[in-house]
């Protein structure tokens, strides 16, 4: 009687061990479950603290004192800083970008970045945060067709949404990224070439034997005229700003040259700290002619922006995984002819045996954030800017006149 009582009770116990054992597997499949469908509140936060944090500090560095003496980075700090793999972050970033978000998550994630940059969505051509599918189509929304006239007075208007860095003539081929810090005109451009009619082009090494004597001005060379100057204007774009990019004037591209190189920040702060920024980030200088002569744009990469896109050349690939130190790539719109085609859905832009036409106002390209916009044009010495150091300024309205 006691062994069956004892194999009874051993029975019972091992089913019911049995039922709790299944009962805490299925409780873990349906936990696993809901971690996965729903995201742990601790990291999101911890990243999204972070990051605003790191935006608070970045802010109060871009706004510098522009009455202090700049205090310039050592060669070796620059070469630390360019160590750092900014690229490969970049592309990561990129990745990142174009993940599409799920519905639920679409506003709470546009709305943190909106209220942490300022953004205007009230000008975007759709409002409807759940319209964009991942942060990229959301950082390249486009605008309301009239939040954005084009000043017809002004011959020369801003290509951008952002801030005036600097601006003035180009002395002595050397040009000011910010007051008092300052990068070389033909470290900027690369070489250039004399054309047969006069004109002057920025060609690569291998036309050597066309290449302007060093021992002339480079800065002489690219203008047309004696009687002209050559100017400069730098807009830098916050990543709170519309981050597309439009012409600037009526003019005429012949050649595209994209540089290669690091991507580091182009803050103010940064600007003021290492020299030559300009020249040794990656960038896309588009070249060509307007009414009074020489004209270029040139758009400058920075961390986390190394994509640029030009909407009429398909063939531009930037930040890509390798590139050799100092080189650069060419691509001939003057060649090409009628081969330099319109893009679906942009309108007024045309390729005529002489380059690419593109008419003021019209979009040109678009980064994936924020980054800079330097202008370089040849205008008569009686041109004028009507602008100050560090003001807010937007697409369409005028830099300068005559």
């Amino acid at each position: 009687m006691v062994q069956t009582c004892a194999r009874l009770f051993c029975t019972t116990g091992q089913q019911e061990l049995r039922r709790f054992l299944l009962l805490s597997q299925q409780r873990g499949r349906h936990t696993d479950r809901r971690v996965l469908s729903w995201p742990r509140p601790l990291p999101i936060l911890v990243v999204t603290g972070g990051g605003y944090l790191g935006y608070q500090y970045y802010k109060r560095r871009s706004h510098w004192d522009e009455r202090a003496p700049p205090s310039l980075a050592s060669s070796r700090q620059v070469a630390l800083y360019r160590s750092f793999p900014t690229r490969l972050v970049s592309r990561a970033w990129g990745r990142l970008n174009g993940l599409d978000l799920p519905t639920w998550l679409r506003k709470p994630i546009y709305s943190l970045y909106i209220w942490t940059f300022g953004v205007n969505m009230q000008e975007a051509a759709v409002e409807d945060l759940h319209h964009y599918k991942n942060l990229g189509e959301f950082f390249r929304r486009r605008l309301k067709p009239a939040v954005r006239p084009v000043c017809a007075a002004s011959c020369l208007t801003s290509p951008a949404d952002g801030r005036i860095l600097h601006f003035g003539r180009v002395k002595n081929s050397e040009v000011e990224q910010v007051k008092g810090v300052t990068y070389s005109l033909e470290n900027f451009l690369g070489p250039q070439m004399s054309c047969s009619d006069g004109k002057t082009l920025l060609s690569g090494p291998q036309v050597s034997d066309q290449t302007v004597s060093s021992t002339s001005s480079f800065r002489d060379h690219l203008m047309s005229s004696p009687a002209s100057d050559l100017f400069h204007v730098v807009v830098y774009l916050a990543p709170g700003d519309y981050h597309c990019f439009h012409s600037p004037t009526d003019w005429k591209v012949g050649l595209r040259r994209h540089f290669p190189g690091s991507l580091m920040s182009v803050n103010p702060g940064v600007a003021r700290w290492v020299k030559e920024l300009f020249c040794l980030n990656e960038r896309v200088v588009l070249s060509g002619q307007w009414q009074h002569g020489f004209f270029s744009l040139t758009a400058v990469g920075a961390t986390n922006v190394g994509s640029i896109r030009v909407y009429f050349d398909q063939e531009l690939q930037t930040n890509t995984p390798r590139y050799r130190k100092g080189s650069f790539y060419d691509h001939s719109y003057v060649s090409l002819g009628d081969q330099v085609k319109r893009p679906e859905g942009e309108e007024g832009m045309e390729s005529l045996d002489r380059g690419v036409v593109l008419q003021k106002g019209q979009p040109v390209g678009e980064f994936n954030l924020g980054s800079t916009i330097v202008l370089l044009f040849e205008a008569p010495k009686n041109f004028t800017f009507c602008l100050q150091p560090g003001q807010r300024i937007r697409v369409g309205e005028g830099l300068g006149s005559l």
